[in-house]
């Protein structure tokens, strides 16, 4: 009818004022009088905003186009929408054009999130095979919310800072900490940002420093094998808004406010908040992949694309690489990063296949990646903690070259190294010390600081380290992919049975192996790492790639807290010790690692002073070095044997006076395993039998 208004249409009494809209912020920003929504995209031909009641709505209760002459800037489409409040569900359709070979993936039928979206809602009817078919997803769609980040009392909380030199971190799975039911956690809270709170004290008692958090950004949890559930989330669909399958409360700003709660509460208990980020792929995988967000508004702006523009570069392993130093992409994640500082309060990132970050729009890599000098460089994020992942799925691998000053590495040669040493391996002894003192090899240079090496056995990939000692292939079957994923790089030995045993001899082997791999850990110069669990000797079964598995098998059991309490105890007075006991180090690094020995009064050893054997058959290293504590200096003699014999390792002579003391043997039942200082007992004579498979402490307290 000539005339009439269509339901779409603003009311005429508002028209104008959804017009006075404004290009920034991204995303939704609350005003006193109602939202502005700002999105970019250079290539659509229209964009429509949707208003919803409800997550599973499927129509959305109010439908606004955009002028693209009043409600474009640039390639900024935005709108204010009057009387609107945190907490609306919105998303967006974006019409263009379908022609993947120009790299235009454009579909008018799919809800797309918006890319600075602070929220997500999952409908009850999610359908990530929706999302991949032609035709409209309204109802199965996930959806955006509205939020208003400054309506939370933080009183008075901020990251905490601390410093590098005595940080200690828990890598930890938010879901799967306290979701199985021995957690001693209410049903309704398991699995939750609250029902974590509640274990903080356990952290505390442990005495790590940080928590680093495997994903909590929104991911797809269809992303799986039919039948299993992505469990690790890193599968993300948005950049800014906390995983909602993590929230105890059901409404929209449910995850914002319960994970500020939860930062707030580690603070309190002076635990910092690392989390694990993804800025190098999305969920939305490849070409046969479901449009959620991002190639629905631009597809060549946010992705790496093949030379025929209609397949996507990977270098992830996961269908799609994000252009991380594309102008729009670089922003975004610059953006993210300042909004989980700003307002989320985290203390630092661990950045997952964190090489992605240098290469270029063509996937080569850059000397100089300006996506990684924003980061450091960018003053909002001073002094927080950065740590890369520094390698990809397709080979690049720059551990110790990864570019910057601030950056700390996780350091895989760390990793492999001490496995193949504590494992027995022939060859593996030339490689031990490089790896104990920071692996001056990989990380020399003017800008050197132990710290830099983040040292870690195990991590969330891979196997635990209760089946790092208990199977020697990895049993990935229930994975439904024929057993064909996860590594077969191990390096894994089962102590003589395959998987778990009654065998006691076997069972105290592991577990003098489970200590031993902990006290290289704790012990080495560099910033410790430990899996969460491994201080219980948790299992996954032999499975070293549980990411499709919410349930028992990746989940933290409780009831290990009484089985394997010695392994428990170990681990906390381990970590006191090391917090109150500081290698001297020198201030710069020397050429080479007999340099590095030299200015840092470390001296190395076989089973004979001053006689380190290199041998290819060699299985035996010590080293005696001096530390500072609070309370005074000393000198610290560490004997490793990993031969299938006991060794008789000589002793440094100590200065008058003073006398050795057995602070650590991982031969013996706790609690004899370590000691207090008061109660470590005499070694007396030349020499001291180490055990075979087995770490010998020592400390000579200097007199006074």
């Amino acid at each position: 009818m000539s005339g009439s208004r269509r339901s779409e249409d603003p009311v005429p009494e508002v028209a104008s004022r959804i017009n006075s809209s404004g290009s920034s912020p991204l995303g939704a920003a609350c005003r006193a009088d109602g939202v502005n929504f700002s999105v970019y995209s250079r290539n659509a031909a229209a964009v429509e905003l949707l208003l919803f009641d409800r997550a599973d709505d499927a129509r959305p209760s109010r439908s606004i186009r955009l002028d693209p002459v009043k409600n474009r800037t640039y390639y900024y489409w935005h709108v204010f929408v009057p009387a609107l409040r945190a907490g609306q569900v919105y998303g967006y359709r974006v019409a263009g054009p379908f022609e993947p070979e120009r790299a235009f993936r454009f579909d008018p039928g799919k809800v797309l999130l918006d890319p600075y979206g602070k929220g997500v809602v999952v409908p009850t009817s999610y359908s990530r095979h929706a999302a991949s078919e032609p035709g409209e997803n309204t109802a199965a769609a996930m959806k955006s919310v509205v939020v208003d980040p400054g309506k939370f009392d933080w009183e008075g909380d901020a990251p905490l800072h601390h410093p590098w030199a005595s940080t200690i971190i828990y890598e930890m799975h938010v879901g799967g900490f306290t979701r199985h039911p021995s957690s001693g956690v209410a049903p309704e809270k398991r699995g939750t940002y609250i029902g974590l709170i509640e274990k903080i004290p356990y952290l505390q008692s442990l005495g790590v420093t940080a928590v680093e958090l495997m994903p909590v950004f929104q991911f797809d949890e269809q992303d799986a094998p039919p039948g299993l559930k992505n469990y690790w989330g890193y599968q993300p669909v948005s950049f800014f808004a906390p995983h909602s399958g993590y929230s105890l409360r059901k409404d929209p700003l449910g995850p914002l406010d319960e994970f500020r709660e939860m930062v707030k509460a580690l603070h309190r208990a002076g635990l910092e908040v690392i989390l694990d980020v993804v800025f190098n792929h999305t969920a939305e995988g490849s070409e046969t992949g479901p449009t959620l967000c991002f190639r629905g508004f631009d597809n060549d702006v946010y992705y790496l694309l093949e030379q025929d523009r209609s397949r996507y570069s990977d270098y992830t392993g996961t269908g799609n690489t994000l252009n991380t130093n594309g102008p729009v992409v670089r922003r975004m994640i610059l953006d993210s990063l300042r909004y989980w500082v700003e307002e989320m309060h985290v203390d630092g990132f661990r950045f997952d296949l964190a090489s992605i970050l240098s290469r270029d729009e063509a996937g080569r890599p850059m000397q100089d990646p300006p996506v990684i000098w924003d980061i450091e460089t960018d003053p909002v994020l001073a002094g927080t903690k950065l740590i890369a992942e520094a390698w990809d799925a397709a080979g690049l691998y720059q551990v110790g070259s990864f570019v910057g000053d601030a950056w700390k590495e996780w350091n895989g040669k760390f990793r492999d190294d001490i496995r193949s040493f504590v494992k027995g391996d022939n060859g593996a002894v030339t490689k031990l010390p490089h790896r104990l003192f920071a692996s001056p090899d990989v990380f020399g240079g003017e800008t050197w600081r132990p710290e830099r090496s983040v040292n870690f056995v195990t991590c969330h990939d891979g196997f635990t380290l209760n089946d790092l000692v208990s199977y020697n292939v990895k049993h990935n079957e229930n994975n439904r992919e024929g057993n064909r994923d996860g590594t077969e790089h191990n390096l894994s030995w089962n102590c003589g049975v395959e998987g778990p045993t009654k065998d006691p001899a076997v069972e105290q082997l592991r577990n003098r192996q489970v200590k031993n791999f902990l006290t290289l850990t704790l012990l080495a110069m560099g910033t410790p790492m430990l899996l969460m669990g491994d201080e219980v000797r948790r299992t996954q079964r032999g499975n070293n790639n549980s990411y499709c598995h919410d349930d028992e098998t990746s989940w933290f059991d409780w009831t290990l807290l009484e089985r394997h309490g010695d392994v428990r105890r170990f681990v906390e007075r381990l970590i006191s010790h090391r917090l109150h006991l500081v290698l001297v180090v020198p201030t710069k690094l020397g050429d080479t690692l007999a340099d590095f020995l030299r200015e840092a009064h470390l001296q190395i050893h076989g089973v004979k002073l001053d006689q380190p054997d290199w041998s290819h058959e060699s299985h035996s290293l010590a080293f005696t070095f001096t530390a500072r504590g609070p309370a005074a200096c000393g000198i610290v003699h560490v004997m490793i044997n990993a031969y299938w014999e006991a060794l008789a390792f000589e002793l440094p002579p100590t200065e008058e006076g003073a006398v050795w003391r057995r602070w650590i043997d991982t031969s013996l039942a706790s609690p004899d395993d370590i000691c207090e200082e008061a109660e470590a007992p005499l070694i007396t004579g030349p020499t001291c039998l180490v055990q075979p498979h087995s770490i010998t402490c020592l400390f000579a307290q200097t007199p006074e």
